[in-house]
């Protein structure tokens, strides 16, 4: 392998910051040092470019609080009124079903009613030859019994 090929990295160098020089203020400032002040790291990229900046240490998360144990009392309790409650909405449901299907045995019972009734009175209030008939003989018993016969 040729050794002009492989890439040359820049040495790490470490940056101190420089003190600004406070300025005049018409009434006196305390200022309020930290303890210490954090060095400035630099990095150098692949690329070439140089990254300066202070170093941050990670965000400790908060402690888990244990959490308080629930009796199986409790949890019995609560599953038996999820149960329950889901027994009354079933129930409710339930009656509603039988409440509309007497409904619609109610109707067809009355359609059956209307149906039947209706072909009844098509057979009485037909001009078929039937009622003549009927008639005919009706009074012809009625003349024979009278003697009106000739």
């Amino acid at each position: 392998m040729n050794e002009s090929n492989i890439p040359r990295t820049a040495p790490v160098v470490v940056h101190q910051p420089t003190p600004i020089a406070p300025a005049a203020h018409p009434m006196p400032v305390v200022p309020a040092q930290p303890g210490s002040v954090p060095t400035v790291a630099s990095v150098v990229l692949p690329d070439g470019r140089i990254v300066t900046g202070y170093a941050v240490a990670p965000a400790q998360p908060e402690p888990v609080t244990a959490k308080q144990a629930v009796s199986r009392t409790a949890v019995n309790i609560a599953l038996g009124g999820i149960g329950f409650a889901a027994v009354c909405g079933g129930l409710a449901l339930a009656a509603t079903f039988i409440a509309a299907l007497a409904a619609l045995v109610q109707q067809l019972i009355i359609l059956a009613a209307v149906i039947f009734g209706g072909w009844i009175a098509v057979q009485v209030f037909s001009a078929g030859g039937s009622r003549g008939a009927t008639t005919v003989h009706i009074r012809k018993a009625v003349i024979k019994r009278n003697r009106f016969h000739g």
